[in-house]
């Protein structure tokens, strides 16, 4: 298994001899407005692609967590080719299928998806709490299998939560990539994982590897790397998180 941080949520994997494209946010820098109700005005994305653009538009499938802009924005949908399978959560293929996708596949919970030996499961989680965490919607995490492979849990845009809890009691993944980033609104609470949120999933599930993304590239996303590096330095747990620049290869 190989994984590229490409930006924000962003990611290139490589497994059981699959390429998936995850989370694709491909604007050019600065070419959204804010999120609206957070605490600066900064345009999104903060950063340009740590490269060009084509070299991630020919994988052999899409995965879409959710269709939140900063997962899914219109570059995406203009660059990438309409041939290419995307898979998703329920609820999402629609919106996917008439923006001329014309191989969108959902991804269940309750039974594995298999593509080209590579076995998906959906799982859940929580993108807030309260009423901000209603109005944000339904989110979803994957869990990969292939054979000769690690156990890979891609989180997700999700806070640390119940949901999360069972996919690891579920699937004991060995590598685990968070959305960090504690992004937050005015008002409410945080609604992807902060500094403490990444410690529990730690301590619970303390032989996973785990992989920090979703920083520095979206205004509402107020947890650095160098914060977030710090706090796990002092809970002793800096060792067990890789917090990749845009870019980086693990």
């Amino acid at each position: 298994m190989k994984i590229q941080l490409i930006r924000n949520a962003a990611l290139w994997l490589e497994y059981g001899g699959i390429t998936f494209l995850v989370d694709p946010m491909l604007s050019e820098q600065e070419a959204n407005p804010p999120i609206p109700n957070s605490p600066n005005a900064r345009r999104n994305p903060l950063v340009p692609l740590p490269g060009p653009v084509q070299q991630w538009l020919a994988p052999d499938a899409v995965l879409v967590t959710h269709l939140h802009q900063d997962h899914w924005d219109e570059a995406a949908v203009s660059l990438l080719p309409h041939e290419l399978p995307v898979l998703c959560q329920d609820g999402d293929e629609g919106t996917l299928s008439a923006q001329g996708f014309g191989h969108v596949s959902v991804v269940e919970d309750h039974a594995a998806k298999n593509f080209r030996g590579v076995t998906l499961k959906r799982t859940g989680g929580r993108h807030g709490t309260g009423e901000i965490g209603e109005l944000m919607g339904k989110v979803s995490g994957f869990v990969f299998r292939a054979e000769g492979e690690p156990v890979l849990y891609v989180a997700g845009d999700t806070i640390w939560c119940d949901e999360v809890k069972v996919a690891l009691d579920e699937h004991k993944p060995e590598v685990i990539i968070v959305n960090a980033g504690g992004a937050q609104f005015l008002t409410g609470g945080h609604i992807t994982m902060n500094e403490q949120d990444i410690i529990e999933l730690c301590r619970y599930a303390p032989e996973a590897s785990v992989i920090a993304v979703h920083m520095e590239a979206i205004n509402h996303c107020l947890v650095t790397r160098e914060q977030l590096a710090a706090r796990l330095e002092q809970e002793g747990l800096l060792g067990r998180v890789k917090i990749p620049a845009d870019g980086e290869w693990c």
